[in-house]
């Protein structure tokens, strides 16, 4: 066991592991992480990445791995959880708000109905009006699309409902 480390430690340090293709928000934040654990002289962090493909997944572990080694834990485990699938349902309203100050739409919420997400309108996050309009739905990222704002004439990116 180690001795001085605790729970709340790992987690604090882990708020610092920023998302690897949003770096304004943690993987904490996004919901990703989901458990951590010691046993014995090993922390053991659960993850579960946004796709099962997700192509920030070994940096995400090797931030994790990092940042918890700086609290003097020699053994770190990264474990991959698949199921339940990850889900935007995940992530904090903290997140959601630091998405929407870069200028990326934060997925709205879908309790598990995503049919009735994808139809909503999608506000802006520089002004906040609903005149938007898709232009691609794919973005730089499988988990992004592309709108404009008929209103503020802006161009930016929505995190899709998953």
């Amino acid at each position: 066991m180690i001795l001085a480390l605790t729970l709340d430690a790992i987690w604090s340090v882990l708020e610092d592991v920023k998302d690897p293709e949003i770096p304004a928000v943690s993987v904490v934040e996004m919901g990703i992480v989901r458990d951590v654990a010691i046993e014995g002289n090993r922390v053991i962090v659960t993850i579960t990445p946004t796709f099962s493909g997700c192509p920030a997944l070994q940096v995400m572990q090797e931030d994790v791995i990092s940042r918890v080694r700086q609290l003097g834990v020699t053994e770190v485990e990264t474990r991959i959880v698949l199921s339940p699938p990850w889900t935007t349902e995940w992530i904090t309203e903290e997140a959601r708000a630091k998405l929407r100050s870069v200028g990326l739409a934060p997925p709205p919420h879908h309790t598990g109905d995503l049919s009735l997400a994808l139809m909503e309108m999608v506000a802006c996050p520089y002004c906040g009006s609903k005149n938007t309009s898709v232009r691609n739905t794919f973005g730089p990222t499988l988990c992004r699309a592309i709108f404009y704002c008929n209103a503020c004439q802006q161009p930016f990116e929505q995190f899709k409902p998953l």
